[in-house]
């Protein structure tokens, strides 16, 4: 009697090494049915090259095909059989992958690139699926080992995860005629409103003119020396934005804790003497105001956070769960230069805080809500001659910040360098100037404000001392543009008449 084999078929091996271990996700299948597709058709390409990159593809063969395909399209060069089998012979990689049999087999696997989109996002996704793997991987084995800090394995994993986010957002285009039709709703919406504003009132009337309110997605940089009160500034905006226009509000503050915050709030509310709100020295009449006043702040949509040295990661993070909570509509983070970067820049504060900037900018579009920075301004305010107003190259430690922020404004406070007076002789103690420097979206201008420094509050001046917003010639030219409007909307299937009635277009000036 023969004996019984040992041995198993190949089918019950491979059935056996699925129960024993895992295979990474991957669907080589439809990478073969991708590239195939972007050889039978010459613009097939265009419908994946924003979807997939060389790494997306499991095959080591794979990745070099398609690399040879990218570099192909780079060259506006026509992408088939022959000019793929060329360039991997260029490249000297063609036996590596297969030779020139297994090019010709991959077009043989599809009719057409019908489909080509829908399964390159299925490669994508199995990419995106292996890159968790693996960073889950390197993470496991860094928290075994005891020789590295746990916030350096904190910011490790932080970086990893982000990277792996920031490179597979995706965005789809729209069509101009939605775009144009969501933009003269916000027209019409705008022409309701008294203030005409459509973005999220600062609570100031002058820069709420200038500006039309914080706009969503924006990303606004409020930048000043030391003490110029940029803290007192976002925190009485903050105040405005929750308490008179509920506008839920979310401050990260870096610098000062949460309680020290509360306490300024408190402080600018009552209008009581900060000392007192410190040592809690009040008479019986502070008290009774104190308690009276305190309502409508302890009511008020604001949310604070202090964590130190936040990093993109997890302000993004926090920022996407307030959002989703409590529709916070505007967030603020005091200040920029606290912050640390997810990625590793070698020790360069300029490149970090780029990063940063950019960062966050991508925040503000990804949550359509305006993200307000405050930032730290450079020596050369101090060194210069004459009036010391600060300007866009005092930004401190990357000129990114200029180029990635919608608003800059700047604080500037003349009494604080010992000018007393303005060039008319007028007095600039308990002044503060608001110079919006670039607008990306609008004019630019000086606004001044009250600055009440006992209870580090700002104000509007009083309305008397209120400068006309714009003159008689920039009047006419918006009642022109007003005009053309009108004469231009018409088969949009907009209400015509809501926008000539009330409409303010009195701050649209020509920039």
């Amino acid at each position: 009697m023969a004996q019984k084999s040992n041995s198993q078929t190949p089918s019950k091996i491979s059935t056996l090494n699925l129960e024993l271990g895992k295979i990474p996700p991957q669907a080589v299948d439809l990478e073969e049915a991708v590239l195939g597709a972007v050889m039978l058709e010459k613009d097939a390409i265009l419908e994946i090259i924003d979807i997939l990159t060389p790494d997306s593809f499991y095959k080591e063969e794979h990745q070099k095909i398609f690399q040879a395909v990218i570099n192909l399209s780079s060259s506006n060069k026509a992408i088939d059989i022959l000019t793929v089998t060329e360039e991997l012979k260029k490249n000297k990689v063609l036996e590596e992958v297969g030779g020139p049999l297994y090019i010709t087999q991959l077009t043989s696997r599809v009719a057409s690139a019908a489909h080509i989109e829908y399964h390159a996002r299925i490669v994508a996704q199995k990419h995106i699926q292996r890159e968790l793997i693996r960073v889950s991987s390197e993470i496991q084995n860094k928290a075994f080992d005891d020789s590295i800090d746990v916030n350096d394995l904190l910011d490790f994993s932080e970086a990893e995860l982000f990277n792996i986010a920031q490179g597979n957002i995706k965005k789809e285009s729209q069509k101009i005629n939605v775009l144009i039709k969501e933009a003269i709703f916000q027209i019409e919406e705008a022409s309701k409103r008294a203030d005409s504003l459509i973005g999220i009132p600062s609570g100031y009337t002058r820069l709420d003119r200038l500006t039309n309110g914080w706009q969503k997605s924006d990303l606004v940089i409020i930048a000043a020396r030391p003490s110029m009160g940029k803290t007192a500034f976002v925190l009485s905006m903050a105040r405005n934005m929750a308490i008179d226009h509920n506008r839920s509000v979310a401050i990260f503050s870096l610098e000062m804790a949460s309680l020290q915050l509360v306490n300024r709030l408190i402080v600018a509310e009552t209008e009581l003497p900060s000392h007192r709100i410190r040592n809690g020295k009040l008479a019986d009449f502070e008290w009774e105001q104190l308690d009276y006043k305190i309502k409508r702040l302890v009511e008020a949509p604001i949310y604070i956070d202090d964590t130190p040295a936040i990093s993109i990661f997890e302000l993004r993070a926090k920022c996407r769960r307030l959002k989703r909570q409590h529709n916070v509509e505007v967030i603020i983070i005091d200040y920029l230069q606290l912050m640390t970067g997810t990625v590793d820049t070698r020790g360069n504060r300029e490149q970090e805080v780029s990063t940063i900037s950019r960062a966050l900018k991508g925040i503000a579009k990804e949550l359509d809500i305006p993200i307000i920075a405050l930032s730290q301004l450079n020596r050369a305010v101090e060194i210069r001659a004459g009036n010391k107003r600060p300007q866009l190259s005092d930004l401190r430690e990357s000129g990114a910040i200029e180029q990635d922020a919608d608003m800059v404004l700047f604080i500037h406070r003349p009494e604080v360098y010992g000018f007393t007076e303005d060039e008319n002789g007028n007095s600039n103690r308990g002044m503060a100037e608001i110079i919006l420097a670039k607008h990306r979206n609008g004019p630019i201008g000086d606004i001044q404000l009250k600055f009440m420094k006992e209870l580090a509050k700002f104000t509007d001046l009083e309305e008397g001392m209120l400068e006309p917003l714009v003159d008689d010639q920039i009047q006419s030219v918006a009642i022109t543009k007003k005009s053309r409007m009108n004469e231009n909307i018409s088969g949009f299937g907009f209400n015509k008449d809501a926008l000539s009635k009330g409409a303010d277009y009195e701050d649209d000036i020509p920039f």
